[in-house]
């Protein structure tokens, strides 16, 4: 009997250490899900998990997105970082470059369908030197949002909403979608308190109460992307740059504001005809580049507005887009674990849904967008086809990758930014010398 009871001891023991799950830990704070209502839903969501299985068990970790960077950076050197990391845009990625796994490996192992997101979309995750650092789970295309009322009112004809259409203009005349075009058509669509245009003659460019085009709530690298993907750092990770498409969009940009009259100045950005940068909400610019996030918060929906294709430059389009994820660290010790339960996070429509984000997965973007709308505009005719075509044409690198000493490199060139949108008659060619030769010290420093 003392045998019987000895074995079925033993059993019972095996039994319990057999069943004891796999613990990994998520770390919530560097994007978004930090704040009180989505932390109700993490919780749910992550109680359901752990209830309806015994092999892996997800341990969650919020930080306050103030705190979050400090604390992950204090935990990866500390030797004590997390296994899954999100959701976490590219800036977020980004600033901690090497600490995350290519999850390919894992994807292969597990036969996870990458065919249900468009190509474009994977490779956005990918880098060359880390391999597929995220999988694809929440997007934000940008597009432009174009005021059909402002359009109506000049008697000038809409932007294409098909890339790779042309701009038919009101006449009827046909010419390539570009910002060539765009320029031409901005600068009608600009107008100053007597109704003149910068074609008229006594245009008062200090007295501008509507504008042509603009693209709002970014930052200098977001702005120059229209003209192509690009970055203030090369490929070898430490020459300071600034590309042929870039120096030119920095002069379209300048041009546009103290030549041509259609793009806002600083000082016009954050006037209150502008509405203090919230450009498009504002009813005052007739064109505006911004990404879908803007609509789920934006005043907008007293607007007559719809969509239109971004143009090309030198017969390339590049819609920047903002991506969320999440990442396995390198140094997890149960990738395995952390991707069954990655997986699962990925795949939860509570989480999706909590986020306020358009989901990657193709075959759940048109029914994401028709409810969207039905909610935000019911009232609204737009076009949101563009914005799931606009996918394809995504930025990489992103215009909020990795660069080195990433924030002093950002206020570096964040100021210069600042001054050729608030000064007029600067020499561009220098103030681009200078912030090269500024980035390249700080990139040189970096490396001691």
């Amino acid at each position: 009997m003392k045998k019987v009871l000895i074995v079925v001891l033993v059993l019972m023991i095996a039994a319990a250490v057999i069943a004891e799950p796999t613990h990994v830990r998520w770390f919530v704070g560097l994007g978004s899900g930090g704040d009180a209502p989505t932390v109700v839903v993490e919780k749910k969501v992550v109680d359901a998990y752990n209830a309806s299985q015994n092999d892996v068990f997800i341990d969650l970790e919020i930080v306050g997105n103030n705190q979050a960077y400090n604390t992950l950076a204090t935990e990866i050197s500390g030797g004590n970082s997390p296994d899954i990391v999100g959701p976490v845009g590219i800036r977020g990625r980004d600033s901690f470059k090497g600490a995350w796994a290519d999850l390919q490996p894992l994807v292969d192992k597990y036969k996870w369908d990458l065919a249900k997101f468009d190509k474009a979309t994977v490779d956005f995750f990918r880098t060359k030197d880390q391999g597929l650092v995220g999988l694809p789970y929440a997007i934000y295309p940008s597009f432009l949002y174009v005021n059909r009322a402002l359009f109506k009112e000049a008697g000038i004809a809409l932007p294409p909403q098909k890339y790779g259409a042309p701009y038919v203009d009101e006449k009827g005349k046909s010419m390539p979608w570009d910002v060539n075009t765009l320029r031409m058509i901005a600068m009608k669509l600009t107008v100053d308190k007597n109704g003149k245009t910068p074609n008229d003659k006594g245009f008062d460019a200090n007295d501008i109460v509507q504008w042509g085009f603009g693209q709002q709530m970014t930052d200098l690298r977001g702005v120059c992307t229209l003209f192509g993907a690009s970055n203030f750092v090369a490929a070898d990770g430490k020459t300071a740059q600034i590309t042929p498409n870039w120096v030119a969009a920095i002069k379209w940009i300048n041009d546009g504001i103290w030549k041509d009259h259609f793009y806002p100045s600083k000082t016009a950005s954050d006037s209150d005809v502008l509405d203090k940068g919230d450009w498009f909400a504002s009813g005052h610019i007739a064109i505006s580049q911004v990404h879908t996030w803007y609509a789920g918060f934006a005043d907008i929906a007293k607007l007559d507005w719809t969509t239109a294709a971004l143009p090309s430059y030198s017969g390339k389009i590049t819609a920047k887009m903002h991506a969320d994820t999440f990442e396995i660290t390198k140094t997890s010790k149960q990738k395995d674990a952390a991707f069954k339960a990655l997986t699962f996070l990925l795949a939860s429509p509570e989480l999706l849904n909590a986020y306020g984000a358009m989901p990657a997965q193709k075959s759940a973007q048109a029914g994401y967008l028709a409810a969207f709308a039905k909610a935000k505009f019911p009232s609204n005719d737009v076009n949101w086809q563009t914005v799931i075509d606009s996918i394809a044409y995504n930025d990489n690198p992103n215009h909020e990758s990795w660069m080195p000493a990433f924030q002093e490199t950002t206020t570096r060139y964040t100021a210069f930014y600042e001054k050729f949108t608030s000064t007029p008659g600067l020499d561009l060619a220098s103030e681009e010398k200078a912030l090269k030769s500024d980035m390249q010290k700080i990139f040189d420093a970096a490396k001691k």
